[in-house]
């Protein structure tokens, strides 16, 4: 296994890992699945900044991660938001784990000091969403503050939205300036 930063011409495997989320899960609250022009203008839209990672074995991709602005406004620059999507059928294999590790060394070498994940909540779990996202982000050592309550809309049912976050540096009184993501940094071989 080895993880490196996304390609353009990734776009289209990570759509396939992807699309099955948007289909028959509520953990993502999009409803349509993306165009993969759309996707790998996502993927490159995020690259100009931050990190966009995947984990591959054997040249498939099993996992992928990145973070974008918290919120577009500069003081929130030290605050990311975190995503991650497993292929199905591999989650709880320490795949995603992997990606936030490096998500995070990453964003430490950006000086990045907030990491927030936006989570689909289940009000009462279902078949399309249950706790295990929350409870990922837990085990890595993410915090519950917040829940909006029945805030998203899908498969003719409610769901909430919980923000979870973890500190992974000290807020100084003069903070470093931001550095734009370098896959060279964790992936020599990128």
């Amino acid at each position: 296994m080895r993880i490196r930063a996304a390609k353009r011409e990734d776009a289209q495997e990570l759509l396939e890992l992807y699309a099955p989320y948007v289909e028959k899960t509520a953990i993502t609250f999009e409803v349509t699945v993306p165009s993969v022009e759309e996707f790998a203008g996502r993927i490159l839209q995020t690259l100009q900044r931050y990190p966009y990672i995947v984990a591959e074995e054997n040249h498939e991709i099993l996992g992928y991660a990145y973070t974008g602005p918290f919120k577009e406004r500069a003081a929130y620059d030290w605050a990311v938001e975190t995503s991650i999507y497993v292929k199905m059928g591999r989650t709880r294999g320490g795949i995603g784990k992997m990606l936030y590790t490096s998500l995070e060394e990453t964003s430490r070498r950006q000086h990045i000091l907030n990491m927030n994940a936006c989570i689909a909540s289940p009000v009462v779990e279902d078949e399309y969403l249950t706790r295990n996202s929350i409870d990922f982000h837990e085990h890595l050592g993410y915090a519950l503050v917040g829940t909006f309550h029945q805030c998203g809309f899908k498969f003719g049912r409610w769901y909430d939205m919980v923000w979870m976050e973890k500190i992974i540096g000290g807020h100084a009184a003069s903070p470093k300036p931001i550095l734009t993501f370098e896959p060279q940094w964790v992936f020599p071989d990128t």
